[in-house]
Order: structure tokens, then C-alpha cells, then sequence
């Protein structure tokens, strides 16, 4: 077992014994939060304590028949019995290992790991071309949701003339989706020849990208009196209108100064419900970032500095490149990630991730 594996697991076994010593104190059980509370982290850490105990059992096993090979007095059939339980043995010791870690990495992320999502892609620099170059990210990212099987739902979208978008906010909900997508909060930069450029040069545009959880009713509380609500006509691009009515619904959270629109829907109640869910995301989002700055560096993606404004990846379509500035990783795979087949990037994102979460039980032993 790898060194920072061990560590995690000595902590997580010393707070599970001593949750387990708290659960028979009479001030305990008596308290019925406090008791919810010590039971739910039980709870959590118990298929940790349980897959160890396997490994636990396989390695003892292994040691007797180590112990009965070097003997000398196994030979013939009992030799080669002891050799395939031997071979079949370190087998299942690799992917008990292979899934305690994946048990120990699990305790240790965020809640809002395994929460849905809401996506912000806005276009920057690059005028036109950046608006298409949003309008690709959002295939990629549906593309990609498809074959997850997650769920996409469009919030709002400011679209541009030539197919592209200004800003597009969607929402996904499937199993793992913030795990997966948290990493695509920042700068997207694309280097690539326009249509519009007339003589074939190479031009830089760059897309925003944020990704929120979006909250549970019991996360945010907003009261009626501290919103101002407007409705107004919904247009398309170029200014035409979509319908007549004063369909779109403006948002406006007084005490925080946030705006959330949406004109997505044709009806003035879909809209509101759209902008609402917008707006208890970007208020948990505040909260995490304003209101409690310990919690905020515990969510932090360990692989780049949770800045929106950093530079995370560029998109080089000349040689067919994509580079992930944070962990270094370039591919040459433009066309097959832009069709929604990121799992080798995220995958490489996650990995890291994970190696520098387990990397503070090593510095904390070493302190």
C-alpha cells in the first residue's frame, strides 16, 4: 500500500474508533442530532474499515502461503496449488487496493462532489469568433453529458447572429456530474483560423467558463422582500423578437447586487422558475466565496487556483492540440474531445486531483 494511502486510512480508522467509542455514551445517544451526526460519519467511513479488513484478511493469507513455499518441503502438485493461490491472491489484493483507494478518496472530496450543476460559458476576446467558439464548448460539454447520460437543460442563452453565443447557462444532473465537471471553471483560449478571416490567418479568442453547484432547498434561503423582479420582452439575435409578451424575467438579489435573466422559455413561469434556480446557485457560489473563505479553500480544485480568470486550457486547431495548462497535459486529439470524448482529460484532471489530496497526509506526517 502506497505511503499517503496509509496515512489516510490511520486517520480515518483512529476517527472511526473514536466515533464508534462516542456512540456508546449515554450524552450521545441521548442527543439525537449529535447522534445523527457521530451515526452519518460512521456511516461514511464504514466501507473504508470494511475493505480494509478484507486486505487486512488477503495479506495474512498471503503470508502463510509465502511462509509454506519457502519451507522447501511443498514440491510437486502442492507447489503448484500454492503458486496459483499465491498469483490469484496478489490479483485480488491489487483491486482491493485499487478500491480502498478509490473508498478513501471519496471520504475525503467535498459534498459537492457528487452534486448537479449549473454551466456559464460567455464569450471574451475574439468578438464573433469567440460566440462560436462558446457555441462548440456547449456541444462539447452536451456531447459529453450524453455519454455519461446525463441530464441538459438550457437556462438561459444570448445567441449570436452567426450561430454562436454571447452566453449560454445550462444545467446537468446525472450521477458524478460536479466531480467530473468541476475542473472546466476558467479561461478557454482557441487559436484557429476565423471563418470570417478572409486571408487564412491564425487568430486567438478566448471563452469563460463557470461551473456552479447548484444548492438544495435547505442551502439557500431567500427571502421574497430582498428580491426586485422585472419582466420585459424576450428578443433573438439581431433584435428580433420572439414573442410579444413580456415573457423574460429579470432577477435582482437587493442585498448582494446579483442579476440573474432568463428569456429561454415562452412562458413568463418557466422563466422565473429558470431564474431562480440560477439565482440560488450564484448565491451559494457567494457564500462560499465571501462568507466563509476556510470552506471555500477546502472545495478549491487543487489542480489550478479556482480563479476564473486563469488561463486553464487552449485549443490549437492547426495542429489538432489540446493543452491543459494546469497539469501539463497536451493531446493531440482536438477533433475527437470537441465531439464530447473528454474522458481521457478529465480522467488525467481527476487523477491529479486525488494525488494532491492524498500528498497532505504525507506533509502532515512529515510535520
Amino acid at each position: 500500500m502506497k505511503e499517503e494511502l496509509k496515512l489516510a486510512l490511520d486517520e480515518i480508522k483512529n476517527d472511526y474508533d473514536d466515533i464508534a467509542k462516542k456512540l456508546t455514551q449515554l450524552e450521545v445517544v441521548s442527543n439525537y442530532e449529535t447522534c445523527q451526526e457521530y451515526s452519518k460519519k460512521k456511516a461514511l467511513y464504514q466501507p473504508v474499515i470494511d475493505m480494509a479488513g478484507k486486505i487486512e484478511r488477503k495479506e495474512e493469507e498471503l503470508k502463510d502461503i509465502i511462509k509454506m513455499l519457502h519451507q522447501g518441503d511443498t514440491t510437486g502438485e502442492m507447489k503448484e496449488l500454492a503458486e496459483e493461490e499465491k498469483s490469484g491472491l496478489l490479483k485480488e489484493l491489487e483491486t482491493f487496493n485499487k478500491d480502498l483507494e478509490k473508498l478513501i478518496l471519496k471520504t475525503f472530496l467535498p459534498q459537492e462532489s457528487y452534486k448537479n450543476i449549473m454551466l456559464e460559458i460567455r464569450a471574451g476576446t475574439g468578438g464573433e469568433e469567440a460566440g462560436l467558439f462558446a457555441a462548440d464548448l456547449y456541444k462539447m460539454y452536451n456531447r459529453y453529458a450524453q455519454k455519461q447520460g446525463w441530464k441538459q437543460e438550457v437556462m438561459d442563452s444570448n445567441p449570436t447572429e452567426l450561430g454562436g453565443f454571447k452566453e449560454i447557462i445550462f444545467s446537468l444532473s446525472g450521477e458524478d456530474v460536479y466531480q467530473k465537471m468541476k475542473y472546466e471553471s476558467g479561461v478557454h483560449r482557441v487559436q484557429r483560423v476565423p471563418t470570417t478571416e478572409a486571408g487564412g490567418r491564425i487568430h486567438t479568442s478566448a471563452v469563460s467558463v463557470v461551473v456552479l453547484p447548484e444548492p438544495k432547498e435547505i442551502e439557500v434561503h431567500i427571502e421574497q422582500k430582498d428580491l426586485k423582479i422585472d419582466t420585459y420582452r424576450s428578443s433573438g439575435a439581431g433584435g428580433q423578437h420572439v414573442n410579444v409578451t413580456d415573457s423574460a424575467v429579470r432577477i435582482t438579489h437587493l442585498p448582494t447586487g446579483i442579476v440573474v435573466a432568463c428569456q429561454d422559455e415562452r412562458s413568463q413561469i418557466k422563466n422565473r422558475q429558470k431564474a431562480m434556480r440560477m439565482l440560488k446557485a450564484k448565491l451559494l457560489d457567494f457564500q462560499i466565496r465571501t462568507q466563509d473563505r476556510e470552506r471555500h479553500e477546502k472545495r478549491k480544485v487543487s489542480v489550478g487556483t479556482g480563479d476564473r480568470s486563469e488561463k486553464i486550457r487552449t485549443y490549437n486547431f492547426p495542429d489538432n492540440r489540446i493543452t491543459d495548462h494546469r497539469i501539463g497535459l497536451t493531446l493531440h486529439k482536438l477533433e475527437q474531445i470537441l465531439n464530447g470524448e473528454m474522458d481521457e482529460l478529465v480522467d488525467s484532471l481527476m487523477l491529479e486531483d486525488r494525488r494532491n489530496i492524498l500528498k497532505r497526509f504525507t506533509k502532515k506526517n512529515e510535520n
